[in-house]
This record gives C-alpha cells, structure tokens and sequence, in this order.
C-alpha cells in the first residue's frame, strides 16, 4: 500500500502565517519522534552557511523532537541543533515511504529510521534551510530580522507608530514588510485594512492612534481565525489527507472585485499598490 502525505503550503502557491501553521501541526502530528538515519542532496544552493558535509553530519543521528513556527519559518528541533526552514513561493513538504522514487523536484530527502521519509519539494528552488545552535535561533537572522507576530503583546501601538509613522510608501506595503510585522501576506493584509476601515494607498503618517489600534486588531483576529480554519484555500492547498483551508469563506474583499461589499453593497474594486493587487471597498476604506 502506498503511504503518502502532502503537506503543501498555501494560497496561490504563496504561504502566509495561517498557511505555515497548518503545515507545522500536521508535520508534528506525522514526523515528531522520527530519527534521521541518511539525508540526501539533490541541490545544494537551498542549504545555506552550511557545507552539505557539515549539513549531514550535524542532523545525521538526530530526532525531530518539536516543530515550532516563527513568522512563515518553520523550526525543526533537535536535541541540540535546529533546522529553519522557509517555503518561499512553492515549497511543499512530502512524506513517503523510502521506496517511493525521487521526483524531479524534491530537492532534500530525509530519510528516517522507520522507513519512510520527508521530502522537500520546491519547483521553483528558493525555500532554504539552514541550521542554528538551539540559542541561537530567536536572537540570529533570519528570525532575529522579523518583527513581532500579530498577537505578540509586544506588538503595540507605540511600537508600531515608530516603526511607521515617518515613512512615505503605502501602508499596504509596509504591513507586508516583515520586519516590520511578521506573518501577514497579501490576502490577510486586504481583509486587516477594510476592517479598519483603510484604504491601502494611506500613508502611515496620515494615521491615527486609534488607526493603529485597528490595526493591530484586526491582524491578530484575522489571523486567528485563519489558523482555525486552517489557512486558506483559493487555488492549491493541501494539507496532509486533504484537509483543505477553509478561511476563504470568512474573505470580505480579497478576490471579491465587482462583488457588493459585505458592509455597504458599494462594488468591490482592484488596484495595483506598489506592485501589488490590492481589493478594497472604495465606500468604506476612504484614503486619509
């Protein structure tokens, strides 16, 4: 019988936070307790600061005793190392068995003492691994880069006032900065600014304590919600035996242009900001 799990990463192939956590618990779930017994290479250029050598030598004998999330970073624990994972744009996790051939793009193969093993798969080869004495995870980059998770008590108004108040790009380009917040991407950054009633060209200057406060939030809502459904599923998500995100029929303006707004039935619109597509209600998200 095959034994096969597909533990994708999200939305429009992109992950966002809800997406990554999924992803975590159903690894956890599947692969905590594993011993690696041989990893395999297939490319190098994912693996970073480490030789592939010293890549192997220090995971070769280990167990998988946690799996954390920072971010959109996934923190495999060992018993005195860890391995931070990013999925970038495609990156997809695989579990088979290790008779099961190598596909064309599953580039990194760990193969467990039980038989079976965790693929990394990524067609378009920018997720990245690399490995961090267990102290020195938070307090590094790339984790040590990011700016608090929606949630995060540290994450203020005052904090996020100094982080924004002087810059002139689109708020909507600066919630997908994450160092300045980590964790949101565009479809959550859409729903977070037509709850507070923002108009994603605003600049952050323009913005009021109370702005802030909306802000904050409706990210932390938004998010929290999204993780309880399990992400969102608009094109290709997948979790471990099918299990699908289902925050998308939660979306108020994300993919809905020419739809009514939920609020005020005004027709949705769609906009480029800074390069990015951006939904909004003309009606209820007023540039300030």
């Amino acid at each position: 019988m095959r034994n096969e799990y597909t533990i994708t990463n999200g939305v429009n192939n992109v992950p966002e936070l809800p997406e990554v956590e999924t992803v975590r618990r159903t690894l956890n779930k599947l692969i905590n307790g594993e011993k690696i017994l041989s990893i395999d290479v297939h490319y190098s250029k994912m693996i970073h600061e480490d030789t592939i050598e010293d890549f192997k030598n220090q995971l070769i004998g280990k167990t998988i005793l946690d799996i954390k999330r920072y971010g959109k970073y996934l923190i495999f624990i060992f018993e005195d190392i860890a391995l931070i994972s990013h999925l970038r744009m495609e990156g997809k996790y695989f579990i088979k068995d290790q008779s099961e051939p190598v596909e064309k793009h599953e580039h990194i193969v760990f193969n467990f003492l039980s038989g079976s093993s965790l693929r990394y798969h990524d067609v378009r080869k920018f997720g990245t691994m690399e490995l961090k004495q267990l102290n020195e995870i938070y307090c590094t980059n790339p984790i040590a880069k990011l700016g608090f998770e929606p949630g995060d008590k540290r994450l203020t108004v005052s904090y996020l006032k100094a982080k924004l108040h002087h810059r002139s790009t689109a708020i909507k380009s600066c919630l997908l900065d994450q160092t300045i917040i980590t964790g949101l991407g565009n479809i959550y950054v859409d729903e977070v600014l037509f709850l507070s009633k923002i108009d994603p060209e605003t600049k952050p200057s323009s913005l009021s304590n109370t702005d802030y406060k909306n802000l904050i939030k409706h990210a932390t809502d938004v998010l929290e919600k999204a993780v309880e459904l399990g992400g969102t599923t608009i094109r290709s998500y997948t979790s471990s035996l099918g299990v699908t995100g289902l925050f998308q029929i939660n979306l108020n303006v994300h993919t809905m242009k020419g739809l009514p707004c939920p609020v005020c039935h005004t027709i949705i619109e769609k906009k480029k900001v800074n390069g990015r597509g951006s939904y909004y209600c003309p009606s209820c998200q007023k540039r300030k």
